[in-house]
């Protein structure tokens, strides 16, 4: 079966960054709920064990009948097994605790990193955004997402470690694109938990423009107490309070997104994906 997805389609994105707390989860929610408001449809897929994005959906991720593990080792697919974000009105492919053992069964599989891909060939036409929820390690089911994405959308707080951090990631990125994913390409960075009063993040903020250029989306999303109150109300920020900053930020971000994807599509039919500057 060949399930390679088109060189001028780019739908499927991994959100991703090895540094835990980074603010990758609430921005893979905040960005399901925000492309679902702008009227696409879109697929969350958690692909962290410990199961915060589909808890933060407003789905109880101990009362799924099935979840991302069974779509793994082949038991299920994805189209039986994903459920409706009531709050977010986007779809989720849940997971929980059962996804640790996935590890352990994918390293008995042939073709063990491309197990996510084969699903979600699947159901590629049902959707105009995948967004792949990675856990914050360099594992196998990271490598997973990363094999079944056209682009990385890489969240980052402005702080000194964070840029060692972006170092690490990257290379990883270039050595799948290199040897499991071609297609893959990093398509922006995007500035999380941003405080404009900490001279140090302005800072870090400008050394990122000066060295990526226009792999930095012109987005920042600001440090916002209500992104943080919502996963424990099971909603996306966008939807708990749509007035606050963090909210209008993340909507920006939707928008944003969307136009830099149609960039995305014009670049890859000119030339192949390139990760040399990034």
């Amino acid at each position: 079966m060949n399930f390679n997805n088109s060189a001028d389609v780019v739908k499927v994105f991994c959100i991703t960054n090895q540094k835990g707390g980074v603010g990758k989860t609430t921005t893979a929610i905040n960005l399901a709920a925000a492309l679902a408001a702008l009227n696409k449809k879109v697929l969350l897929i958690d692909l962290d064990p410990q199961g915060n994005a589909t808890m933060g959906s407003g789905v109880d991720k101990n009362s799924v009948h099935n979840n991302l593990y069974q779509v793994l080792i082949g038991e299920s697919d994805i189209a039986s097994v994903r459920v409706k974000s009531e709050t977010g009105g986007y779809d989720v492919l849940p997971a929980n605790r059962e996804l640790s053992g996935a590890e352990i069964d994918l390293i008995q599989m042939e073709d063990r990193e491309m197990q996510l891909k084969r699903a979600i060939s699947k159901v590629l036409d049902d959707y105009d955004f995948i967004l792949i929820d990675c856990p914050p390690t360099l594992s196998l089911l990271t490598l997973n997402g990363l094999a079944s994405a056209d682009g990385v959308i890489i969240p980052m707080q402005c702080e000194y470690f964070a840029l060692e951090g972006l170092s690490d990631l990257v290379n990883t990125i270039k050595r799948v694109h290199q040897n499991i994913n071609p297609n893959l390409r990093v398509i922006g960075l995007l500035r999380v938990m941003f405080d404009t009063r900490v001279t140090l993040q302005q800072q870090v903020s400008a050394q990122i423009e000066a060295h990526f250029g226009d792999r930095v989306f012109e987005t920042i999303v600001p440090r916002n107490v209500r992104l943080a109150e919502a996963p424990s109300h099971g909603m996306p920020g966008t939807v708990y309070d749509k007035s606050s900053r963090g909210a209008k930020a993340y909507i920006e971000f939707g928008e944003e997104l969307i136009k830099r994807v149609k960039k995305e599509v014009l670049r890859s039919v000119a030339r192949p994906p390139q990760l040399k500057n990034l």
